[in-house]
């Protein structure tokens, strides 16, 4: 990474095989669905590439605080460290970003990437939880 012409070197990714997998998928399925689908149908997609791989994942998961459902379900959680939200809208906004970092903070976990098929490219968004 560049900042102001200097390179800083001592950046360290988080999971950083599984997102290059993870991205890899994304790509993948862009190229094949392209930019139209419904976010139901690249869900399917996603999923079905996961287990083409043998990547574990959980579906939908609901989060839940004590035995209270909190209203908020996830769409993907992949090898129970990173949260993936696929989206299939013009842009991604604040509220998406809130949404994932919601997510994060009450599953305590470090990484979440939103996804959103309906971009010309793919462009991976992370959001990290500076909580945990």
């Amino acid at each position: 990474m560049y900042t102001k012409g200097i390179v800083k070197k001592d950046i360290k990714i988080l999971y950083p095989e599984l997102s290059y997998n993870l991205n890899g998928i994304f790509f993948k399925i862009h190229k094949g669905l392209g930019r139209y689908c419904r976010e139901k149908q690249y869900a399917n997609a996603f999923e079905k590439e996961l287990i083409s791989k043998s990547i574990k994942y959980t579906r939908e998961e609901r989060i839940v605080k004590g035995d209270n459902f909190t209203g908020n379900i996830t769409d993907f959680i992949i090898e129970n460290c990173v949260v993936v939200e696929l989206k299939a809208k013009k842009f991604v906004t604040k509220n998406d970003f809130y949404q994932v970092k919601r997510y994060l903070i009450s599953l305590n976990k470090k990484l979440g990437l939103i996804v959103n098929f309906r971009d010309d490219f793919i462009k991976t968004k992370r959001v990290l939880n500076d909580c945990s």
